[in-house]
């Protein structure tokens, strides 16, 4: 008899989990490339050196978490070349240092959108607010990058600008591939570890990383681009919460020792207990009344002017709601009638031509009742009281780029707002 075909042995069952690539991590490569990043982009030695290493092969290229670990693909550092490698190390940080994590985050929240879609939506938004500026100087360009050119869009806008304005629903098919992880759009990834996990940077390290770059940034602002010199602009003077340090120091001014203090014997001094058969008057707080005077000279804007009576309502209730204590003047090189807050949206404000507040403060001063508190909403070219009110003052200054001055006058620079007025910045 023929002897039976030997039995083929069975194939083993699939292994759960992922499969690993058999191609080691060229690690030696790709600190070489770091290496040469930092040399061409010194100031963001800090951050580069802060990311710790995760080698996997399931990421398409190199992506970074918000945690501060970079996960590197054997096969992606294998045919890229050194230069090329470089480029996406300054890449990887720059989404971490200018937080696309957190602002893809929140603008997910705000509208919605939490599919691979719109993930990849932001992911190519954060690249276009980071590509445009980082290449060149040393650092190679690779092809695939993504540039607002793509979509002929302008070059030095921000992530959530790109969103506004463009759908990049063209681009989705062909760059599918992309993804920089969570930390350039805030959507957590298979492959990442994840808050507990290990090498991860706490808040504190982050923001540690944060400052010490931009204090690189600032001690050298010639060796930076325009984008980055920005960005540490932001960081070491982050923008004031405007609106409610405008309350807060209206609230401040009202509620101030003098203002308002009056005697009353409806409610006799605790005193009295002392003096037998004498009756002292008591102290009594009336409500502070707030006199609003805004700028309405043509250099202000119909924003701004809309933001003003906005800044009126806001102002009403933070002193107690009490709208009959809270009058308005609008103002330009005269100052028109003083009118009390019934709506502040019904308010009518007159001018349009130049800027003299000294006229509104002097109305303010003029009325039936001199108010507690003078609150000058105006983009500060105007001349001010040569002597300080006797109430106090809180002015709102309206944004206005550096060297801007009087078109009538080329030679006009406007005045500081005196010292013996609080300030605030609205931005």
């Amino acid at each position: 008899m023929p002897r039976p075909a030997p039995r083929r042995p069975e194939p083993a069952p699939p292994q759960a989990g992922p499969v690993r690539s058999a191609l080691p991590l060229d690690r030696d490569k790709l600190l070489a490339a770091r290496l040469h990043a930092v040399k061409v982009r010194p100031y963001l030695a800090a951050a580069l050196f802060a990311l710790h290493v995760v080698e996997d092969p399931s990421v398409p290229t190199m992506a970074v978490d918000p945690y501060w670990r970079c996960y590197v693909s054997p096969g992606f550092v294998d045919r890229t070349p050194v230069e090329d490698l470089a480029g996406v190390w300054v890449h990887e940080v720059s989404h971490l240092l200018r937080d696309h994590h957190g602002r893809g985050e929140r603008y997910a929240r705000a509208h919605g959108e939490h599919g691979p879609g719109e993930r990849l939506r932001r992911n190519i938004a954060a690249d276009f607010e980071i590509n445009d500026d980082i290449y060149g100087d040393g650092l190679n360009r690779r092809a695939g990058v993504v540039l607002p050119a793509m979509l002929r869009l302008d070059d030095g806008l921000l992530m959530e600008e790109y969103l506004r304005t463009a759908s990049m629903a063209g681009l989705g098919p062909e760059l599918a591939w992309l993804d920089c992880g969570s930390g350039a759009d805030g959507h957590a990834r298979p492959w990442e570890l994840g808050p507990e996990g290990a090498h991860g940077l706490t808040r504190q390290q982050r923001d540690a990383v944060r400052f010490r770059v931009a204090e690189g940034i600032k001690g050298r602002p010639g060796s930076a681009p325009e984008g980055w010199r920005r960005w540490a602009d932001e960081a070491f003077h982050a923008p004031q919460p405007w609106r409610q340090l405008l309350g807060a120091a209206v609230r401040s001014a009202a509620g101030a020792p003098g203002a308002g203090e009056n005697h009353s014997y409806r409610r006799p001094a605790r005193r009295s207990a002392s003096l037998p058969g004498v009756v002292l008057p008591g102290l009594r707080r009336d409500p502070p009344r707030v006199c609003v005077v805004i700028d309405t000279s043509g250099s202000v804007s119909d924003a701004e002017l809309g933001c003003a009576l906005l800044e009126v309502a806001a102002i009403s209730r933070a002193v107690g709601g009490r709208r009959d204590l809270v009058s308005v003047i609008s103002c330009d090189a005269a100052a028109r009638v003083a009118v009390p807050l019934c709506r502040a949206e019904s308010l009518e404000l007159v001018g349009g031509g130049g800027t003299d507040l000294r006229s509104g403060f002097a109305r303010a001063l003029r009325g039936p009742h001199r108010p507690d508190v003078i609150v000058a909403l105006t983009d500060g070219q105007t001349p001010w009281p040569s002597e300080q009110p006797p109430c106090r003052v809180v002015v709102g200054l309206f944004p206005r780029p550096a060297g801007d001055v009087n078109e009538d006058d080329p030679e006009y620079v406007p005045e500081g707002a005196p010292e013996w007025a609080r300030v605030v910045d609205i931005g």
